[in-house]
């Protein structure tokens, strides 16, 4: 099939150690994961379910890249997470089942547009425009066989230290988000999943060095520059 102008190429993360990178078809994303980040947003973790929203994947950006700092808000945050990306399909999955499609994981970076995400969610309305942006998910290298216990997640913007945790932090676990996201839809590789971040987000601006880290996996990496 011919097409009227050229698609955008495919977005993809790169893999530790090298070799073919995996290709990214979703991005779904785990709202109030962490007990003090729910809290220090003012809500609290959904006793009975976890909720979800999503990122286009053109908004996919590498570790080390620079984007501009976003058009239309005055208050751009960083938010650190651990990123899995499956290899399997998944539909209406047990957790060990779930746990089993994760074909590999790596830290990332939610960014978000902190106060349209604020006054859409007063107003009851969709975050899209908070949470969807260019360059708003940024994922490092991909580590294989990597297991999701009680590794630490930090964040540093400058070299000090913002955010702090444990993976064992988080309301449920890798197993369990998939397992509930694949009563959703139907899962498969290329789909990636954010899992929450824990308590210390905060703005950032034009100049700021980001530096995300989990202990076991690469660094996830991005400069803040100044607005197009």
């Amino acid at each position: 099939m011919s097409h009227a102008f050229p698609p955008r190429p495919q977005p993809a993360i790169a893999v530790a150690g090298g070799g073919p990178a995996y290709p990214v078809a979703r991005i779904f994303c785990v709202g109030r994961n962490y007990a003090a980040h729910a809290r220090e947003m003012g809500g609290a973790i959904d006793p009975e379910a976890p909720f979800f929203f999503t990122k286009s994947p053109a908004h996919l950006a590498p570790s080390g890249a620079t984007i501009p700092y976003p058009p239309g808000t005055a208050d751009f945050q960083h938010e650190v997470e651990l990123v899995v990306a499956l290899g399997a399909p998944l539909f209406r999955a047990t957790p060990a089942a779930a746990a089993a499609a994760v074909w590999a994981c790596a830290a990332g970076l939610d960014m978000t547009r902190r106060d349209l995400q604020a006054a859409a969610r007063e107003r009851r309305l969709p975050w899209d425009t908070g949470k969807d942006v260019e360059g708003s998910a940024v994922v490092g290298a991909l580590g294989r066989g990597f297991v999701p216990e009680g590794q630490a997640i930090t964040l540093t913007v400058n070299g000090a230290r913002r955010q702090e945790g444990r993976l064992s932090d988080m309301a449920r676990g890798v197993a369990e988000l998939l397992a509930h996201l694949s009563g959703l839809y139907h899962l498969g590789p290329g789909d990636i999943v954010f899992t929450g971040t824990p308590a210390g987000v905060g703005p950032v601006l034009p100049g700021d060095v980001l530096e995300g880290r989990i202990d076991g996996l690469a660094p996830v990496r991005l400069t803040i520059g100044p607005p197009d």
